[in-house]
C-alpha cells in the first residue's frame, strides 16, 4: 500500500491550522477535525486508482481516550502497510499567553478567563503525545512565513522509508531551549567570537568567525567525538524506525559557535549518506 498518513495535532495556538493549510498546498488531502476513531476509515477511501494517496489528518485531542483511539488507528494503518507519521505543533506558554490575548479568543481547556491555565491542562494532556510524535516544531520564535518554510522544508522532500533525516538547529541559550529537539549538545565551553570586535557582528556563517571557531584547539576534538557518538546512534533510531531527528547544538547568543558547529556537523553527515537539513534559529537576533 502506498498510502501515506501524516496527523497533525499539538497545542491550540500553536499553528495547526496553518500546517493543514501547507500541507494541502503539497497536494496532501487535508481533513480537519477528524474523530481518531474513523482514522482508519482513510485506508477505505484511499482504495481506487483515483482516490488520493497523501492524507493530512488534523486532530484535537484532549482526552485519554481520544489517546487511546488515536494509538489504535495508527497502529491499524501501520499493520495495512500504510506509512504514519504524527507532526506535533507547539510553542513556548509565554508565546501561547501572547498569541490568544492578540486574537481574543478563549482556549478551549481554560476556565474562566485564565489562559495560562488552559495552556498548562492541555500540555499535561499532550504531554504523552508529543514524546510519540515523530516530528516536533517549536513554533514560538516563527512568524506565519516561517513557519510555511519550515514546513516545506521538513515535507517537501520526505526521507524514504527506513532512512533517516536529521535535522540540526543552533540556537542561543539566553532566548530559552528550542521545544522541539530530541538530541541537545552544548558548545559554550568554545571561546566566544563575540569578544573578538571585529567578529561580534558577523555569523557564524560568514568565512572569519567560521575560521576562529574552527581553529580552536577543541573544535575538532569536539566535532570528532560529535560525530563518533552520532554514528554510533543514528542507525539504532533507524532500527527503531524513527524516520526525522532533531539535534540541537546550542551557544550563548546563536550566531557564531552553535552556527559554525552545526553548519560542520551537517558536512560530516552528509558525507555519510544521511540528507541533513541544518537550521539556524537565532542567528538574526539580538
Amino acid at each position: 500500500m502506498d498510502l501515506d498518513v501524516t496527523v497533525i495535532t499539538g497545542m491550540s495556538g500553536a499553528g495547526r491550522s496553518e500546517a493543514a493549510n501547507v500541507l494541502e498546498d503539497l497536494a496532501f488531502f487535508v481533513i480537519d477535525n477528524l474523530p481518531p476513531a474513523l482514522i482508519s476509515k482513510v485506508a477505505e477511501l484511499a482504495k481506487g486508482g483515483e482516490r488520493p494517496k497523501r492524507y493530512a489528518l488534523v486532530v484535537d485531542v484532549r482526552s485519554g481516550a481520544f489517546m487511546e483511539a488515536l494509538e489504535s488507528a495508527l497502529n491499524e494503518l501501520r499493520a495495512m502497510g500504510a506509512r504514519t507519521r504524527v507532526l506535533f505543533l507547539d510553542a513556548s506558554n509565554e508565546t501561547l499567553v501572547r498569541r490568544f490575548e492578540a486574537t481574543r479568543r478563549r482556549h478551549p481547556l481554560a476556565e474562566g478567563d485564565r489562559v495560562v491555565d488552559g495552556i498548562r491542562r492541555e500540555r499535561a494532556l499532550l504531554e504523552e503525545l508529543k514524546g510519540r510524535a515523530d516530528i516536533i516544531v517549536d513554533t514560538s520564535n516563527l512568524n506565519v512565513h516561517q513557519l510555511r518554510d519550515r514546513l516545506r522544508e521538513l515535507f517537501v522532500e520526505q526521507p524514504e522509508e527506513g532512512l533517516l533525516q536529521p535535522n540540526l538547529v543552533s540556537f542561543g541559550y539566553k532566548h530559552g531551549l528550542p521545544l522541539d529537539v530530541d538530541l541537545l549538545f552544548d558548545c559554550r565551553f568554545l571561546p566566544n567570537p563575540h569578544w573578538v570586535e571585529e567578529l561580534r557582528p558577523l555569523t557564524g556563517l560568514e568565512e572569519p568567525v567560521r575560521r576562529y571557531v574552527l581553529e580552536q584547539p577543541d573544535s575538532e576534538k569536539f566535532l570528532d567525538e560529535l560525530t563518533r557518538l552520532l554514528d554510533l546512534l543514528l542507525p539504532g533510531y533507524v532500527r527503531e524506525g524513527k524516520s526525522y531527528l532533531t539535534i540541537g547544538i546550542g551557544c550563548t547568543g546563536g550566531h557564531h559557535r552553535s552556527v559554525v558547529i552545526s553548519e560542520e556537523l551537517g558536512k560530516r553527515l552528509r558525507a555519510e549518506g544521511y540528507a541533513v537539513r541544518v537550521h539556524h534559529r537565532d542567528v538574526d537576533r539580538d
